[in-house]
């Protein structure tokens, strides 16, 4: 049997408008009863060159029974990505959403309406795996903890829910027809192993869709008999050509800014060794002219020695000569003694 492929967002889009077709796909991930659920479109334009396309993410509002037979309000957001980039088109939705004070709503407290905001809860449908984690479908869970004793509490506060959530993260590519979770039965229609030769068409096993999911494969076979649906699909594929060229031009700009990158790196790395070679070097000009002037000082120093070693020799020289000056005076004396005692 074939069926539109959901993996296309405005199948996707009109399979989810169907309200009771979304309360029992978000109520099967979620593992939890919708009482009431609304359905909040949210939409904005991307536009490229000579063409805009239409981005839906699905917002809704759910009142959730619980366990206890009271209710809880939460709001349920849920996008779909093809791309790894499309991280950060999440968070500024997320954002958003914090931020809209139409996401709240009154509550009586102590016999006066306060208005409190809405837990959210998110549900990203992956059109690409993750990089570590192979579950086709992955629960984020808040859990309260006593940190001095570990303990669990069991608990809740509106300041908590009002400021964190939960998150459900449906992986397309690790979808496949053997397996036996519940979740997992109902998601198969998103699995992208039943693609044909046309990507637009899954070809899908009617046994492996239990009666209660009829309603799903009914709406996606009445995709295939509308002719502007399939025009939006083709459209799709070629828009998301192009966004796909420009994530690979966008990645290849940013493969060669890491190149030049690197290439100033090593350019500024091989600078510093030529800077640290000089400096090695002026450090051995310092030191050969600082051992340079040691000698000089002490060249000085035994030209200094030998002066006064030539001073005393002069000194001697002199006190020399003068004792042969008196030697030869007192030997005249003696000659003129012995004359005049000869005669």
């Amino acid at each position: 049997m074939q069926i539109a492929n959901p993996i296309y967002d405005v199948v996707f889009k009109y399979l989810m408008e169907d309200l009771e077709i979304a309360t029992l796909i978000i109520s099967t991930i979620m593992g939890e009863e919708i009482e009431l659920l609304q359905f909040l479109p949210q939409e904005s334009t991307v536009f490229l060159p000579q063409r805009s396309l239409t981005v839906y993410r699905l917002d809704f509002s759910a009142k959730i029974k619980q366990p206890d037979g009271t209710t809880k309000q939460v709001l349920i957001e849920i996008q779909k990505a093809k791309f790894a980039t499309d991280i950060m088109r999440f968070r500024r939705y997320l954002g958003e959403q914090y931020q809209d004070k139409a996401n709240t709503y009154l509550r009586l407290v102590n016999e006066k309406a306060v208005r409190q905001a809405l837990p959210i809860v998110t549900i990203y449908f992956l059109g690409y795996p993750l990089a570590h984690i192979k579950a086709p479908v992955i629960k984020v869970a808040r859990r309260y903890y006593d940190l001095t004793t570990g303990e669990e509490l069991k608990t809740s506060e509106e300041f908590i829910e009002s400021l964190t959530h939960d998150s459900y993260v449906i992986q397309i590519p690790y979808l496949h027809p053997n397996t036996q979770s519940e979740v997992e039965k109902l998601l198969l229609i998103f699995d992208q192993h039943q693609v044909t030769g046309n990507d637009h068409i899954l070809d899908i096993q009617e046994a492996d869709y239990p009666d209660k999911y009829w309603r799903i494969i009914r709406r996606l076979q009445g995709v295939m008999a509308d002719k502007e649906m399939r025009r939006n699909m083709h459209a799709e594929d070629e828009i998301l050509e192009e966004l796909a060229m420009l994530e690979r031009e966008i990645e290849r700009k940013n493969q060669l800014v890491i190149e030049q990158h690197q290439t100033l790196v090593e350019q500024g790395y091989a600078l510093t060794q030529k800077d640290q070679a000089l400096a090695q070097k002026d450090e051995t000009l310092i030191e050969q002219q600082q051992a340079l002037a040691q000698k000089d000082e002490t060249l000085v120093q035994k030209e200094q020695a030998l002066a006064q070693k030539d001073e005393t020799l002069a000194q001697k020289d002199e006190t020399l000569a003068e004792q042969q000056r008196l030697l030869a005076e007192q030997q005249k004396m003696i000659a003129e003694l012995q004359s005049r005692l000869a005669q």
